[in-house]
This record gives structure tokens, C-alpha cells and sequence, in this order.
């Protein structure tokens, strides 16, 4: 027993050092000439409507900043600015970034929220890597997905924490796990119990999360103020709820492949409708809508966009891009 123990905290040590390694890596990209056009010395604003955001991942010395395209010409010279990232979000003027601490063990992460004019208005300091980030359609409410090890019942010693501050309050949730939660009208509680995915309503009273526990994911709808969630739908992750409040973008498990075993789908909420998109590769990424026809999501090659109601075909929009956020 005692050398099976070693043995998974030795696996462990691998993995989170895997982790950090490839995060130096990632830094080291930025010597030499960027592999894209890029415009430099120039103001962003997360707040110019028509421009698509998101995380520059070409080569060069720009690797890991904010960059912005017009979104109706994504493959015009991307205007960068000096914020570097290892996740990117932004709604109503409010943006979030966050920053993995480079050489720290345990992983520790920097989340920067910034006022439309990227000017630093609050940092927390929080433990993790960083996996999921969201603003509030309103800007007053900012969440994260920290990827976090040490809890005893992770088998593969990973597990979730998911948070969210409150601007407009002051109010930090370092963690939503101690929220109620009704599984088949009855409180549901297991210590497996992790939540990553926040996806909040325009109101922002109501949240979607994905809950996963014994092997299975769950679709819950919350209440922020009471601090209550129900569970919805089974086999729904990292959710992201359209701007008219009534379809939810998600990766769908359909297959054992770990390779490639998630779909992009979107579940009306009224009628319980799920739809396939057009994109058929295996998507490992928290969609963000563009609008209330498409969405956009992150693969290696870059940024790509399909159809919500599943006709149509992927388009690729930026090549070397993450963490898109239309405006």
C-alpha cells in the first residue's frame, strides 16, 4: 500500500512539473520575429464593438498577449497589447486575465481583472493552473477554473476549483463547492463532488456550471444569490450560454477515445433539444458565442467558428489564437 501511495504522489510530481515545464516553454516561444502580421504601440479597448479578442498563440515575442482583429476581417494584421495571459475574457467592459505563475511549485495564478482600457482594477493571488474563465454579460461578475492538486479522492490527483468574485461587492467565492445541490429533487452531496464551466445569465443571478462527480458530468442551473443549484441535463460540459439566455453551447462526451472523445452541441434550454454542430473534430474548450448564430471555440491551429443550429461548416478565423471573446 505504502509503495502504491509514493508511487501515485511520484506521478503526481511528474505531471504538475509536465505542467510548469510546458508553461516556461510556452514563455520561451517569444524570442525572434512574430509568425504573423502583428501592430504593436497601438491602445486596445475591450469595449471597440466589432472586433474579436483573444490570446495571440503564433510564435514570436508576441506569444501569450492580447490581440484583437476585426471581427468581419479576422485575417487582417492582429493589434496586440502588452497583457500577457494563459486565459483571456471580457464582457461589458470588464476583462479577465489569467496568469500562470512561471517556476512556482505548487501552481499558483495570478487573476487580473482590468477596466475596459486594460488598467489593473483588482488581483487575487489563488492556487492552481488555470483552465476556464468567464465575465458576466453585465462586467460585474468574473469566474475560473483552476485545475488543483492534493484532494484525497482524485484518483489521478487532479481535481477543479471554481470561484467567483463579485465586483461590484467586493464578494470572492474562492470555491462554489459548498452550494446546495438537488439531484432528482433530493440533495446531492459526495465528497468527489468538482465544478468547472461557469456560464452566467445576462442577469447575472442565474449561472450554469458543469458538476462532476462518480465519473458522470451534470448541466446545473444556479442561483447566485441563494447559492442553490438543481442539476438539469446529464453529459453536459463546460457550458456557454447564448446571448439571448436560451441555448447552451457544450462538449458532449461520444466516445471511450481519449484521443478524441468530446462533440460541440448546443441544448435549447425550453424544449431540451440537443443539436450537433457542423465541427466534427473533438473540441477541448468552453465555446464562446459570437453572436446568437455562432460560436467560436479554440484548437491548435487556432480559432474556429460554426453554425449554433448545426448546418453549415467549421471556418477557421484567426490561425495561432485561444480564448476568443467577441465584442
Amino acid at each position: 500500500m505504502t509503495g502504491r501511495i509514493l508511487g501515485v504522489v511520484a506521478a503526481v510530481v511528474v505531471l504538475i512539473a509536465a505542467a510548469v515545464g510546458y508553461g516556461l516553454y510556452s514563455r520561451d516561444r517569444g524570442e525572434g520575429v512574430n509568425a504573423v502580421a502583428v501592430v504593436s504601440g497601438q491602445p486596445v479597448s475591450v469595449q471597440a464593438k466589432g472586433q474579436l479578442l483573444f490570446r495571440n498563440t503564433a510564435d514570436g515575442p508576441d506569444f501569450g498577449h492580447l490581440a484583437t482583429v476585426p471581427a468581419d476581417q479576422p485575417g487582417e494584421p492582429r493589434k496586440v497589447a502588452g497583457l500577457s495571459c494563459d486565459r483571456f475574457a471580457a464582457s461589458a467592459g470588464t476583462a479577465l486575465c489569467l496568469a500562470a505563475q512561471p517556476g512556482v511549485l505548487p501552481p499558483m495564478t495570478d487573476v487580473i481583472v482590468l477596466d475596459k482600457d486594460l488598467r489593473e482594477i483588482r488581483r487575487l493571488e489563488l492556487p492552481g493552473t488555470p483552465s476556464r474563465g468567464r465575465v458576466s454579460p453585465d462586467g460585474e461578475l468574473v469566474y475560473w477554473t483552476m485545475f488543483v492538486s492534493g484532494d484525497s479522492y482524485a484518483a489521478t490527483g487532479f481535481s477543479t476549483r471554481a470561484g467567483i468574485l463579485d465586483l461590484s461587492s467586493g464578494q470572492l467565492l474562492k470555491s462554489i463547492e459548498e452550494m446546495t445541490v438537488l439531484l432528482d429533487g433530493k440533495r446531492y452531496y459526495s465528497s468527489d463532488v468538482n465544478y468547472w464551466g461557469i456560464t452566467f445569465a445576462p442577469d447575472g443571478e442565474r449561472f450554469y456550471a458543469t458538476m462532476g462527480t462518480k465519473g458522470k458530468t451534470y448541466l446545473i442551473e444556479a442561483d447566485y444569490r441563494k447559492f442553490t443549484a438543481k442539476v438539469l441535463r446529464e453529459n453536459v460540459e463546460c457550458p456557454s450560454l447564448s446571448p439571448d439566455g436560451k441555448r447552451i453551447a457544450f462538449k458532449k462526451r461520444v466516445s471511450g477515445d481519449l484521443a478524441a472523445p468530446w462533440r460541440l452541441a448546443v441544448l435549447d434550454l425550453a424544449s431540451g433539444k440537443e443539436t450537433l454542430l457542423a465541427e466534427t473534430r473533438s473540441v477541448d474548450d468552453q465555446a464562446a458565442w459570437l453572436d446568437d448564430r455562432t460560436v467560436a471555440y479554440g484548437l491548435e491551429s487556432g480559432i474556429w467558428a460554426v453554425p449554433a443550429d448545426g448546418s453549415g461548416s467549421a471556418r477557421e478565423l484567426v490561425q495561432g489564437g485561444s480564448s476568443p471573446a467577441g465584442v
